[in-house]
């Protein structure tokens, strides 16, 4: 039986051995309710066996060992269907790298009482909430967004933002095996198809900080990958496949 108000924070990660303790510890003292699932890649820098002693430690840590890295979006799905498989009722999507802060996740569970999709917004209200970011990412992020928008018809400010909070119908409604994206490129379709679907969705405003330790993800490869997949969501979108 699903019990209502059971919340896994979904964690990917490769080569965040620097953060994960810390990010793992004050994620679970935001609320009881809140379990996490490190989806680990194999990372090289020992991520997994930190994962695995924090998961031997607390009953409120599980860990998902990946073979090899393929993507961000391939790692969510998995995190996704293995708690599909159990008896959590939300979702949340979050950065194991501190840019996203532990302390807004009540802010979602708050607003997902009464909200199907609750997604975290780096430019909303006429304000950009980003911290330490160079210019010229900052300008490929917020431009990013907003041709996402116009090419897809997404009705989101921030349709890149990877801080997100999905009830279990939700996820439960989309056919995983459809989803073509891997990359960053994932984030705008995953929100996509669930908004074709009708499910109700709003925005709240977070604070995104640039990681203060390790490696970011970020390559121009994604970039490009985003740039012309947006297209390809818009003819599935035009064809009804979507």
């Amino acid at each position: 039986m699903i019990k209502e108000g059971n919340y896994l924070i979904v964690l990917p990660t490769f080569n965040e051995a620097v953060n994960l303790d810390r990010i793992v510890t004050e994620v679970l003292s935001q609320d009881k309710r809140i379990d996490v699932l490190v989806v680990d890649d194999n990372s090289p820098d020992g991520t997994g066996g930190i994962a695995d002693t924090l998961a031997a430690g607390n009953s409120r840590v599980f860990v998902l060992h990946r073979k090899r890295k393929e993507g961000l979006g391939l790692a969510y799905l998995a995190g996704f269907n293995w708690g599909l498989s159990r008896e959590y009722t939300h979702f949340i999507q979050m950065d194991a790298d501190f840019s996203h802060r532990p302390r807004d996740l009540k802010k979602f569970i708050s607003k997902s009482i009464d909200h199907e999709i609750v997604l975290g917004s780096r430019y909303l209200n006429g304000r950009v909430t980003v911290i330490n970011w160079p210019m010229s990412r900052l300008l490929v992020s917020y431009f990013g967004s907003w041709y996402a928008r116009m090419i897809t018809g997404l009705p989101v400010r921030d349709a890149t933002g990877g801080f997100n909070c999905w009830q279990r119908k939700v996820l439960s409604s989309l056919d995983f095996s459809s989803i073509g994206s891997s990359g960053y490129i994932f984030q705008i379709e995953l929100k996509l198809r669930s908004w074709r679907k009708g499910f109700s969705m709003t925005e709240i405003p977070i604070i995104f900080e640039e990681r203060e330790a390790g490696e970011s993800k970020m390559s121009k490869s994604i970039v490009i990958e985003a740039v012309w997949k947006v297209w390809k969501l818009r003819l599935l979108r035009m064809f009804g496949r979507l």
